[in-house]
């Protein structure tokens, strides 16, 4: 089911990296020139795996160790047009798109895969279709008559053009984790965060949005499109009024409220919930796991008190909204324009790059397989297994050497860490698209059909057995996860590439960007939401009462450092928000140290470039951060990304390790310096 439509809709997983720029849409015929492929390109980072010259050395590692570690290069790199932010994982992200972009151009042109981008990159096609293949979506939201019709349109939207108040995912059952049931949330607004609408400081961004939504109406000639682009934020500002914090959105406790379909219709009613769930194909549900209640009630009085026409006028502007990035350039640019202001970004994405994410985001798997066995060494795999494996060793040492915690929490949480599937490179199966019908000449039945095409996949595990080796990521995303319901990390071949890992490395560079990105994706089953899944995936309270309100404190410690960081002027990290991913770095950072330092067996490591061993593992780990990123991107991040910016993913985590400051001979008065007493330490 399509996600973007909903929100808290209990995403139990933590992932490495914030989620890089959302590349925009492309496509072609076989008459249309298109750039030949680049050639893949292998990159080192210095002899050993370390940019030495990327330092800054004129600044203390104890004032600011990003710059310390990769100042020369912040001075030295501005952020590309075309982007919010560049850095490390942005890199390696065009690499991979160059090395997808070369099966794709190869492969046959009526193949899925051909199909696919050539339907894409045909913008001469495009220009000559411009609104057409959205007519037919916008006749039939002009048809409805009835708020059934309605709700019947935004039900559908599940799989087509549209957009809905509220969403339906198949996720493992929070009591009985072995079976998949239906979880329903909130949505609704276009934004990315209710603070949107509500607070001041997002005022240019609320203003863009609007004109947005203006330019919308006007393009597919909506009239008085100025006084209906009025009404659709005065009822989005209604729904932003009432809708969760990003923070409640990710609270297993408040998110836990399962219900029978009737209990739920009962509770929040304002529409007609089994005919609703009828069309998605979900009413055969005996359960509905309600994530944001309070929000969902509030938004379904919301819905029933809303004038039809309003109504109607919202859905007109979703499906153009959601049309956009499939039609002709004006609808293209009027999107684009409004991204930016959220972004920064000055330019569009090249349109082949834009077309390759668009493969990669529907055909994942298909072009992953031929990825994998093309890009992906059998020695990349086979080491990173054994690095996991040494990962999950050291934290089982740093669980049972935990000062504060009792033995009985000790042995849930080891049984928890024993039990965590460990998924490498790709999945063990991959997904059959035999099923999916694509043209090189319709990009827009294209992006209907696949869209269709998912949501059956998904609906089909509805009611069934939870088959824990699927993945949720494509062979070739550069990233990382932890399925917290199913208790797995996974790691793709995409990240697994320099300067994240790199076989021929020093191990010290493997440990400190890899076997840190590991470590956050192990301790994310033991951060503040984490915790209170136990080994099997059900959400329990496997805590004694002690060890938990030890634990609420350290929390609060941690998120108190965090909200005291600006990430761009007049804008603060939520330490709330963030507090899963902050307690990922510091305590994934922590086993990753410990993890290396068992791995020299006892032995001294040597000297490299006049850089100690523990030297070079935290200046590997600061340059795997090696980035920046524009204000308008950290604002959007800080007020709607549960991870913190880059720099404080560096500074933060570091400033809280002793191990760091006796490595660098960090002092008191140095910048970022915390007494011993006050570091916290969790994990």
């Amino acid at each position: 089911m399509r996600l973007a439509t909903t929100r808290a809709l209990l995403l139990l997983a933590g992932s490495a990296l914030a989620a890089l720029p959302a590349a925009s849409i492309a496509q072609q015929t076989p008459a249309v020139s298109v750039p030949a492929p680049v050639a893949p390109t292998t990159v080192r980072f210095g002899t050993w795996g370390v940019d030495t010259s990327a330092r800054d050395l004129k600044v203390r590692p104890g004032d600011d160790f990003e710059r310390y570690a990769s100042g020369a290069w912040l001075d030295a790199n501005e952020i590309p047009a075309d982007k919010p932010g560049n850095g490390v994982g942005t890199e390696l992200n065009d690499r991979n798109q160059e090395q997808l972009r070369a099966i794709v151009m190869n492969a046959p042109a009526d193949s899925q895969l051909g199909a696919m981008y050539r339907s894409y990159m045909d913008e001469a096609r495009l220009e000559q279709l411009d609104a057409a293949p959205l007519m037919a979506d916008l006749a039939r939201v002009d048809a409805i008559s009835t708020r059934a019709e309605f709700e019947k349109s935004m039900a559908e939207s599940a799989w087509d053009m549209g957009g809905t108040l509220f969403g339906f995912q198949v996720i493992p059952d929070l009591a009985n984790p072995t079976i998949n049931s239906l979880a329903v949330g909130s949505g609704g607004m276009g934004l990315p965060d209710r603070d949107y609408y509500l607070d001041a400081k997002y005022k240019p961004q609320l203003a863009a949005y609007r004109a947005y939504v203006e330019r919308s109406l006007a393009l597919v000639g909506t009239a008085d499109a100025a006084a209906k682009a009025d009404q659709i934020l005065a009822f989005e500002t209604e729904i932003a009024k009432r809708s969760w914090t990003k923070a409640d959105q990710r609270d297993i406790d408040k998110l836990n409220n399962p219900m029978t379909p009737a209990q739920f219709a009962a509770y929040a009613p304002g529409l007609d919930w089994n005919a609703f769930m009828t069309t998605l194909g979900v009413a055969a549900s005996p359960k509905v796991l309600v994530s944001d209640n309070t929000a969902i009630k509030a938004i379904a009085e919301l819905y029933a008190n809303t004038p039809l026409e309003t109504l109607k006028t919202w859905q007109r502007f979703k499906v153009t909204d959601q049309a956009s990035p499939y039609l002709s350039k004006r609808f293209v640019d009027s999107q684009f324009q409004f991204v930016s202001a959220l972004t920064g970004a000055k330019a569009q994405r090249p349109r082949w790059r834009r077309g390759i994410g668009q493969v990669d985001a529907r055909l994942g798997e298909l072009v992953g397989k031929t990825y994998v066995e093309r890009y992906f060494p059998a020695e990349s795999k086979t080491k990173m297994e054994a690095l996991v494996a040494n990962l999950k060793a050291a934290a089982a040492d740093r669980i049972r050497g935990n000062s504060w915690m009792e033995q009985p929490t000790k042995d849930a949480a080891l049984r928890k860490l024993a039990k965590m599937d460990v998924m490498v490179g790709y999945p063990d199966k991959f997904r059959d698209y035999s099923a999916l019908s694509l043209k090189a000449d319709d990009l827009y039945g294209n992006v209907k059909r696949s869209s269709r095409f998912d949501y059956e996949y998904q609906l089909a595990d509805l009611g069934k057995p939870v088959d824990r080796k699927k993945w949720g990521m494509s062979p070739a995303t550069v990233n990382a996860y932890n399925g917290g319901l199913e208790n797995k990390i996974v790691f793709p071949a995409g990240i697994l590439q320099p300067p994240f890992f790199d076989p021929k490395a020093d191990a010290a560079v493997n440990y400190g960007a890899a076997g840190a990105i590991i470590g956050h994706e192990i301790m994310h089953g033991f951060d503040d939401q984490g915790r209170k899944i136990d080994e099997n995936g059900a959400v329990r309270d496997w805590w004694t009462p002690r060890d938990a309100e030890r634990f609420k404190a350290l929390t609060a410690a941690l998120g108190k450092q965090y909200s005291s960081y600006e990430a761009a002027p007049g804008v603060f990290i939520n330490g709330d928000l963030t507090m899963g991913e902050n307690i990922g770095d510091m305590s994934g950072l922590e086993v990753a140290y410990l993890a290396y330092q068992k791995s020299l067996g006892g032995r001294k490591a040597p000297v490299i470039d006049g850089l100690t061993g523990d030297q070079r593992f935290f200046l590997s780990f600061a340059q795997a951060w090696r980035g920046k990123s524009r204000d308008e991107a950290i604002k959007t991040q800080v007020a709607s990304d549960p991870h913190s910016p880059r720099r404080y993913r560096v500074i933060g985590p570091l400033r809280n390790l002793d191990a760091w400051y006796a490595a660098f001979k960090v002092t008191p008065d140095s910048k970022f310096y915390i007494a011993p007493k006050d570091r916290v330490r969790i994990w």
